[in-house]
């Protein structure tokens, strides 16, 4: 589109929403993931092919009350395999979210201007942060980013779960990265990385990136197949965030992940950094 910077974000597996800066955010896809059961042992679903444009933001009060969000302008997107989460200063569009009466998608987090979230989509897990499982059919404020000094200046969306970083710099979990273990119904801060200054993250299947201060760190159960980069001989899975110690004295400017594997971008600004960097093993899949 003439004169409109844009940043697409397709991270999800059967969706893909589309920030416009200067225009309506869109997605295009399918939410075959989104189905849901019509009537007895059927289940259907619908297809968006062409992209319509998110129109309603809501919040919902303890006594059930659906009120809509004005003024809401949309800064960011991430998208989970079932979800959406985002922050505002544009607007947003989608192709898997075709209104209120279609089925979600998997899930969606926003950001917007005024740092506030927004998620919607499959509410399984508690990936949407709404301490409830039900799914959400237009995006829904996450009510803990929604107070002075307490919003969102980052948000990622990981395959059942979604992370914020708050203005302040504090981590937030919210769903779970573990199936079979319990999951975590609303926005909790991460303690094991608290007082980090995060400045990337990425989400694999179950498996977590993070680049802070110097560090790179990582964790996820098993199965992992090295996205945590710990090397060889080492331990393959860690429940807990470590430092990926084969990173050490490499400073990463970027992190990503996807469902098996990682991806880090490295600052080789000095001479020192250059001669770590090139004391790497080098990655060339015709020896391997």
């Amino acid at each position: 589109m003439p004169g409109a910077h844009c940043r697409l974000d397709v991270s999800t597996l059967t969706h893909a929403p589309l920030l416009l800066m200067a225009g309506p955010v869109v997605s295009t896809g399918h939410n075959s993931d989104g189905k849901f059961i019509a009537r007895a042992q059927r289940i259907e679903y619908d297809c968006e092919l062409v992209p319509r444009r998110v129109a309603i933001f809501i919040e919902k009060t303890k006594d059930g009350q659906i009120l809509p969000v004005p003024n809401v302008v949309v800064r960011d997107v991430a998208c989970g395999a079932n979800h959406t989460v985002s922050t505002f200063c544009f607007n947003i569009i989608t192709g898997i979210f075709p209104g209120l009466m279609a089925p979600p998608h998997t899930g969606d987090l926003v950001l917007d201007s005024q740092k506030r979230v927004f998620s919607w989509g499959f509410g399984g897990y508690g990936r949407l942060g709404h301490a409830e499982q039900k799914d959400e059919m237009v995006p829904r404020l996450v009510k803990l980013f929604d107070f002075p000094g307490r919003g969102a200046s980052q948000i990622y969306a990981g395959y059942t779960c979604s992370f914020a970083v708050s203005e302040v710099g504090g981590l937030f979990f919210w769903g779970a990265t573990n199936t079979s273990r319990e999951s975590t119904m609303y926005p909790k801060a991460v303690q094991d990385l608290c007082g980090w200054r995060i400045r990337s993250l990425a989400c694999g299947k179950s498996s977590i990136i993070v680049a802070a201060d110097e560090s790179t760190i990582s964790w996820g159960p098993s199965p992992t197949f090295g996205e945590l980069g710990y090397g060889d001989h080492k331990p393959k899975s860690s429940t807990a965030a470590q430092e990926v110690k084969t990173l050490d004295g490499i400073f990463s400017e970027q992190v990503a992940m996807g469902y098996s594997h990682s991806l880090v971008i490295a600052r080789d600004e000095s001479e020192v950094e250059k001669e770590k960097i090139k004391k790497l093993p080098e990655y060339n899949p015709r020896t391997l």
